[in-house]
């Protein structure tokens, strides 16, 4: 028996195909790993098998962060989703649902714009909380795709007849706003500053499928590129929706300007060859294509954590204290132990106006004969600071209970008087900041408080209920008194 390979009982009945494009440009360097190593680097790039050099970004990864990012706006951070979803009417039944029915939305692989792209390699370290130097064996390196680097994305949402299509559009604008507002992230450790991205601008055209003009021209020209459309920053505009879904997410966010007092050495893996310094301070290839010193989201992650450990430790008993660093930054990848991701998210930024073309040569003293060591004198370029020097650190906790938001609050008192240095050779001096001005919000439950803080010639000027960070301050110590009963 003979089937026919269309029948209007098993058609889909779509009446509308509504494509949306946008070019998706990275603010910071991004890792897109293919999941092996080689004898260059421990996590090379995913690149186009075709001519092995073009940036890939898959489908199923874009479809991935977007349908996350969705669920998280919707129920809030680490939250399941139901069948009613937003979530779940854009991208599918969840796993596991066998009732469940298949995507309306078309994601299609990302290939890099020629001329955008260029590959970025950083070495990481894990770091000894005790010592403060690096651990043994916990050397790495991997490749990264420099900021600028410009995806071309492809959308197409099929609406089938009885669909409420104002739904589906309102849940792809609401889902496709997350990446120009800082809320998606691509690639690997986006909880440290890699893999930042927005969409300068959309394009989006309907084709109404119930009409022969529309119907024949989605035959013929279909798959090509929307040139002719006329870009809109707003995915809201472009898709004419009036309300998003609604943000239930809860987070703490820090935002502080701090002043460079003295000098920062973030190394950046080698220096000049053999006609420069031996080491360079890092610097990082910006979106508008210039290079510019920064401060990597890796090293505040490593520093701040280090110390909030130390505090813990001063506070309360060693298990308690490593189970409250455990539980914000996420425990430490170990044979047998279970790994759980950073609720810490933290960003790469830029040190503004830093003087970064003075080399500074030093000399390794002996301590016996107060000498200058044989083969020990070396050169160092690090970005040095002035009055005008700045850089912005951003740190997010998501789901925050009172006494992890006065751990935060703790780290950046350390940060705003100095006493917490970034970088390496703090013990010279290196990595002091001051602070200026910093901007703290609480999202949660359904309302969002604010508070701003100012230096000024009395001291601190603190805006919003100053009550209320000292509450939470106070709920840390109360939190290590009951762990002790």
């Amino acid at each position: 028996m003979t089937y026919p390979l269309w029948s209007p009982d098993t058609s889909r009945r779509i009446v509308a195909r509504i494509v949306v494009e946008g070019d998706l440009i990275l603010q910071t360097p991004a890792q897109f790993s293919n999941g092996d190593t080689d004898e260059l680097t421990d996590m090379p790039l995913l690149v186009d098998p075709f001519d092995e050099k073009t940036p890939l970004l898959t489908g199923a990864s874009i479809a991935g962060a977007l349908r996350n990012y969705l669920r998280e706006r919707e129920h809030g951070y680490r939250q399941s989703a139901g069948r009613s979803s937003a979530s779940v009417l854009l991208f599918g039944s969840l796993k596991g649902d066998d009732e469940g029915e298949q995507s309306p939305l078309i994601v299609e692989d990302a290939l890099g714009k020629p001329g955008t792209f260029g590959v970025e390699t950083r070495d990481g370290v894990g770091i000894d909380p005790k010592s403060r130097t690096a651990r043994q064996d916990r050397l790495f390196d991997l490749q990264l795709w420099e900021s600028g680097t410009t995806f071309p994305l492809r959308f197409e949402l099929l609406i089938r007849e009885g669909d409420d299509a104002d739904a589906l559009k309102r849940a792809l604008a609401t889902a496709l706003t997350g990446f120009n507002d800082g809320s998606i992230t691509l690639g690997a450790r986006k909880r440290r500053g890699y893999g930042r991205v927005i969409v300068a601008g959309w394009r989006v055209k309907t084709y109404d499928l119930t009409r022969t003009v529309d119907l024949l021209d989605w035959l013929e020209h279909g798959d090509e590129p929307l040139i002719n459309v006329t870009s809109v920053p707003d995915i809201k505009t472009a898709l004419e929706i009036a309300d998003l879904v609604e943000d239930r997410r809860q987070f703490f966010s820090i935002t502080a300007t701090f002043l460079l007092d003295g000098s920062l050495l973030i190394r950046s893996g080698s220096g000049q060859d053999d006609r420069g310094p031996d080491m360079v301070h890092l610097h990082a290839r910006q979106a508008d294509g210039t290079r510019k010193p920064v401060l990597s989201g890796t090293s505040l992650a490593g520093a701040i954590r280090a110390r909030a450990l130390k505090i813990a430790k001063t506070l309360g008993a060693r298990g308690q204290a490593q189970g409250l660093i455990d539980g914000m930054f996420g425990k430490e990848m170990q044979p047998g132990v279970q790994p759980e991701a950073s609720r810490i998210i933290v960003t790469e930024t830029v040190v503004q106006n830093a003087r970064t073309d003075l080399v500074q040569h030093r000399v390794s003293i002996d301590r016996f004969t107060g000498g200058a060591r044989e083969t020990a004198l070396f050169s160092e370029q690090p970005a040095f600071g002035s009055t005008r020097t700045t850089l912005t650190v951003d740190i997010r906790l998501i789901n925050p209970e009172d006494h992890e938001i006065g751990m935060l609050l703790l780290l950046l008192k350390d940060l705003w008087t100095g006493d917490l240095p970034l970088g390496g050779e703090s013990s010279i001096g290196r990595g002091r900041l001051r602070g200026e001005r910093a901007t703290l919000i609480l999202q949660r439950d359904g309302t969002s408080r604010r508070w701003e803080i100012r230096t000024n010639e009395q001291g601190l000027n603190i805006t919003g209920e100053r009550h209320e960070l000292e509450r939470f301050v106070a709920a840390l110590n109360r939190h290590f008194k009951e762990a002790e009963k």
